[in-house]
C-alpha cells in the first residue's frame, strides 16, 4: 500500500505543479524573443548602421568644408647679401608667418563612381533588412520548434503519468489476489517491477522536458530558472500547398533575396572600379588671411586677405594594367554570386520538395495515429476488465498497456513532427511569423 501511494503522489503533485505555473502561449514568447532576443537586436543594430551610414555625403557627392591655421616661427642667425654687394648679418632675426581660413574641395565629377556607391550604400541597407527579416525568421521557427517539442514532451509525461495509475491498478489487484491466494507472489513482483520501469520512464521523460524549458528560457532571452508550461494542444496547419509555397519562397525566402541583393552590390562595385577609366575634377576655393614679419629683408611685414581658387583634373593613362585586374575581379565576383543564387534557388527548390513530401507524409502518419491511439485505449479497457476477472495472463495486460501508451506517444511524436516540418515548410517560403 506504501508503494501505491508514492507512486499515486508522483502523479498528483505533477499536475499540481502544472497547474500552478503560468501558461506561455505561443503568441507570447515569439513577443518576447522579438523583443529580447540577441541575435535580434544585433540585426536591428546593424540595420541602423547600414541607415545611418546610407546618405549622399558618405557616398562623395558632397563638398568639404574646413578651416585651417597655420602658425610658422622661426630664430635665425641671418646673413643677406644684397644685389649691389652688402652684406647684411643679424643674429636671432625672428621671422613669422601666420595663415587661416575657410577652403571648400569638391569632386565634381569621378566617372560616375559616387552615384554607383550612393546606390551601393541603399542597398547595403536593403541587405540590413533582409538579414533582419532572416534573423526573425529563424528565431521565431527556434521558438516554434522548441515550444511543439515541449507541448510533445508535456503530452509524452501525462502518458506516462496515466501509465503509472494504470501499473498502480495492476499491482494493486496483484497484491489483492496474493492476499486470498489466487496469486503467487511472482505475480506481486512482476507488476511492482513494471511500476518501477514506469517511473523511470517518467523521471527520464522529465529531466528532457526541464533542459526543454531551459532551452527555450535562452532562446527568449530571460531567466533560464523561470518556470512555465505550455499549451497541451498541437494545431497543425493541414492547408499547406507546395504550387504557393514554391512561388512564395521565390519572392520571399529571406537567404535568396540577400542573394539577389549581393548581385546588385557586386554590380554596383563593377560600376565603381570601372569608373577609375574616366578623369577626375576637383574645384577648390576658400578666403584666406596671411600674415608674415621678418627681422631682416627688404619688406619686414606683409598681411593679406581674399578668395582663392581653382580647379584640376587627372587622367588615368597607365598603372601598370591594374584597372584591367581589378576589372575583371569584379567581373568574376558578379559572376560568383551569380552562381551562389542558382545554386540557392536548387537548394531551396529541394529542401522545399522534400520538407512537403514529409509534412504530407506525417499528416497522414497523425492520422493514422490517432486512430490507432483510440483503438489501443479500447483494447486497453476490455484487457483491464478481464485481468480484473483473472480470464488473462499478467503479460497480456502488460502487451496491452505498453501498446497504448507507445500509441499516445508515437500519435504525439506523429503530431510535433508535422508541425516541425509545416515550420520548415514556412521558413523557407518567408511567411513564419505573427
Amino acid at each position: 500500500m506504501k508503494h501505491i501511494n508514492k507512486y499515486q503522489l508522483i502523479v498528483f503533485f505533477f499536475a499540481l505543479q502544472l497547474q500552478g505555473q503560468d501558461v506561455l502561449k505561443l503568441e507570447d514568447a515569439v513577443k518576447i524573443a522579438l523583443e529580447n532576443n540577441y541575435d535580434i537586436k544585433i540585426a536591428k543594430n546593424n540595420l541602423k548602421i547600414d541607415e545611418t551610414n546610407s546618405t549622399a555625403g558618405n557616398a562623395g557627392m558632397f563638398p568639404t568644408l574646413s578651416a585651417t591655421v597655420a602658425n610658422n616661427n622661426s630664430i635665425l642667425n641671418t646673413t643677406q647679401t644684397q644685389a649691389s654687394g652688402d652684406k647684411r648679418t643679424l643674429d636671432n632675426a625672428i621671422n613669422m608667418n601666420l595663415t587661416y581660413g575657410v577652403g571648400l574641395d569638391w569632386t565634381i565629377f569621378d566617372g560616375m563612381r559616387m552615384f554607383a556607391r550612393r546606390e551601393q550604400l541603399k542597398v547595403l541597407q536593403k541587405q540590413g533588412e533582409a538579414e533582419l527579416k532572416l534573423a526573425i525568421i529563424t528565431r521565431i521557427s527556434d521558438v516554434y520548434a522548441t515550444y511543439f517539442d515541449l507541448v510533445q514532451q508535456q503530452q509524452q509525461i501525462k502518458a506516462l503519468d496515466t501509465a503509472i495509475v494504470i501499473s498502480n491498478q495492476r499491482l494493486t489487484t496483484a497484491q489483492n489476489r496474493y492476499s486470498i491466494g489466487k496469486a503467487a507472489k511472482l505475480e506481486v513482483l512482476n507488476a511492482q517491477v513494471d511500476l518501477n520501469t514506469d517511473v523511470s520512464s517518467r523521471l527520464k521523460q522529465l529531466e528532457l522536458y526541464q533542459n526543454s524549458k531551459i532551452r527555450l528560457n535562452e532562446i527568449l532571452a530571460r531567466d533560464t530558472k523561470l518556470d512555465f508550461k505550455v499549451k497541451d494542444k498541437i494545431t497543425i496547419d493541414a492547408s499547406l500547398k507546395y504550387d504557393e509555397l514554391k512561388s512564395l519562397s521565390e519572392k520571399q525566402n529571406p537567404q535568396l533575396q540577400a542573394q539577389l541583393l549581393e548581385k546588385n552590390n557586386a554590380e554596383l562595385q563593377l560600376k565603381q572600379v570601372k569608373a577609375g577609366r574616366y578623369p577626375t575634377v576637383r574645384i577648390n576655393s576658400g578666403y584666406n588671411f596671411t600674415r608674415s614679419e621678418a627681422s631682416l629683408g627688404f619688406v619686414t611685414q606683409s598681411s593679406g586677405r581674399g578668395f582663392v581658387y581653382g580647379i584640376n583634373a587627372s587622367v588615368p593613362i597607365f598603372d601598370g594594367f591594374n584597372q584591367n585586374r581589378n576589372e575583371k575581379v569584379a567581373k568574376l565576383q558578379v559572376e560568383n554570386v551569380e552562381n551562389t543564387i542558382n545554386q540557392q534557388k536548387i537548394a531551396l527548390e529541394s529542401q522545399l520538395g522534400m520538407a512537403y513530401q514529409s509534412y504530407l507524409t506525417n499528416l497522414e502518419l497523425t492520422k493514422v495515429e490517432e486512430k490507432n491511439s483510440e483503438i489501443a485505449k479500447q483494447n486497453l479497457d476490455i484487457t483491464l476488465a478481464k485481468f480484473k476477472i483473472g480470464t488473462i495472463t499478467p503479460i497480456e495486460y502488460r502487451t496491452a498497456q505498453l501498446n497504448f501508451v507507445n500509441a499516445l506517444v508515437r500519435y504525439s511524436n506523429a503530431q510535433f513532427q508535422t508541425k516541425l516540418f509545416e515550420i520548415s515548410l514556412k521558413e523557407l517560403s518567408g511567411t513564419l511569423g505573427f
